[in-house]
C-alpha cells in the first residue's frame, strides 16, 4: 500500500512538473518586436531602429528583442499603419500625415518655414512642445503610443534653370507632396504646384512633365533625380518636417511598467541617435550631388518666407498660440 502511495504521489508530481514546464519555457521566451520602416536597410531611421533593438535586447537580457522589416517590405506607410494599430506591426517609423487627422496639432509642423532653420526644429522637437505632442498622440484614438522624433530632413528645389527669387519659379512646374497645403506652398513661392507620387518623378522631370521638385539631400541624390537634367539645388529649406517613432498600443499595454519607461527612454536615445546619422547622412550625399555636378544656391529665405504669409495664415488659423510658442522656442 505504501509502495502504491509512494508510486502515485510520484506520477502526481510528475504530472504537475510537465504541466509546469510550458508554462516555464513561455515565461523564458524572448518577445520578438516586429518593426517596420518605408526607408531602406541602412537608413539612418532604420540603423536607429535596429540599435535601439541592440540595447533593449542587452538591457532585458535577451527577454526582448526588435526585428527589423526596412524597404517597405510589410507594405506602404499607410498599410504599415493600420497593422501598427492592430499590433501586427508593434514599432514603426511614420511621417505626420495621416497622424494629422487624429491629432490636427501636428499639422502645424507641415507648415512652410513654420521653423526658422534645423536647429530651430530640434530645439521644439526635444522640448516641452515635442513632449506634449507626444502625449497628445498617445492620448489620442490613434491607438499608436508615440515614444520619439526623427528628422525628415529639411527640404529644398532642385530645378533644371537656376532659381535665386520667387521671381525665378514663374512658369516652373514643381512636384510637390499630395497635400493642398504643400502645393499652395509651392503657389505661394512663385511656381506651379504639382501634386505627384513619390516614384512618378524620375519619369516626369526625364520627359519634362515637370520642371523640378523639392526634398532634402539624401533623398535627391538616392532617388538620381540629379541625372535628368535637376542640376540646381536652391537651398529654400521651405519645410522642415520631423517624423515619428511609435509603438503599438496593444503591443504598449502588453508591457510592464519597467519595459514602458525602458521602451520611453531608449525612443528618446534613438531620437538623438538618428539625428547624428542624419547630419551625417547629408554631408555625405552633399559632397556625391556637387561631385556629379549639381550647383548648389544659398539664397535669402525671406523673400520665400514673406511669400508664404498667406499659406501660414490660412493653414495655421486654429494653432496661432501654437505657433507663437513655437517661435519663441531659442
Amino acid at each position: 500500500m505504501n509502495f502504491r502511495r509512494t508510486l502515485l504521489t510520484a506520477c502526481a508530481t510528475a504530472a504537475a512538473t510537465m504541466a509546469f514546464l510550458p508554462h516555464a519555457a513561455l515565461a523564458q521566451s524572448p518577445m520578438v518586436l516586429k518593426a517596420a520602416d518605408v526607408h531602406p536597410a541602412g537608413y539612418p531611421n532604420v540603423v536607429a531602429v535596429e540599435n535601439m533593438g541592440k540595447k533593449l535586447d542587452a538591457a532585458t537580457k535577451g527577454r526582448l528583442k526588435i526585428q527589423m522589416f526596412p524597404g517597405g517590405v510589410l507594405g506602404g506607410e499607410k498599410e504599415m499603419i493600420e497593422q501598427t494599430q492592430v499590433g501586427a506591426i508593434n514599432i514603426l517609423r511614420t511621417s505626420l500625415g495621416p497622424i494629422g487627422t487624429v491629432v490636427p496639432e501636428v499639422n502645424v509642423f507641415n507648415m512652410p518655414f513654420v521653423f526658422r532653420n534645423q536647429d530651430h526644429m530640434r530645439a521644439v522637437i526635444d522640448g516641452a512642445i515635442g513632449d506634449e505632442l507626444l502625449a497628445k498622440i498617445t492620448a489620442s484614438p490613434a491607438k499608436l503610443v508615440a515614444i520619439g522624433w526623427m528628422d525628415g530632413g529639411s527640404r529644398s528645389l532642385y530645378t533644371k534653370k537656376p532659381v535665386r527669387t520667387p521671381a525665378d519659379l514663374k512658369g516652373q512646374k514643381i512636384r510637390m507632396m499630395g497635400n493642398p497645403l504643400f502645393v499652395d506652398t509651392m503657389n505661394a513661392m512663385g511656381g506651379n504646384g504639382i501634386s505627384m507620387g513619390y516614384g512618378e518623378v524620375f519619369t516626369a522631370l526625364q520627359t519634362g512633365v515637370v520642371d523640378g521638385a523639392e526634398n532634402n539631400a539624401p533623398s535627391f541624390f538616392t532617388s538620381n533625380h540629379f541625372s535628368t537634367g535637376a542640376k540646381y539645388y536652391t537651398q529654400t529649406n521651405h519645410l522642415i518636417i520631423p517624423e515619428l517613432l511609435v509603438v503599438s498600443k496593444v503591443t504598449w499595454d502588453k508591457l510592464s511598467k519597467d519595459d514602458q519607461a525602458l521602451m520611453k527612454k531608449l525612443g528618446r536615445e534613438a531620437q538623438m541617435e538618428q539625428r547624428a546619422l542624419w547630419d551625417k547622412s547629408v554631408d555625405e550625399n552633399t559632397a556625391k550631388l556637387k561631385a556629379a555636378g549639381v550647383e548648389f544656391i544659398n539664397v535669402d529665405n525671406k523673400a520665400f518666407y514673406d511669400a508664404t504669409v498667406a499659406v501660414r495664415a490660412k493653414y495655421g488659423a486654429n494653432y496661432t498660440d501654437l505657433m507663437k510658442r513655437i517661435e519663441a522656442v531659442k
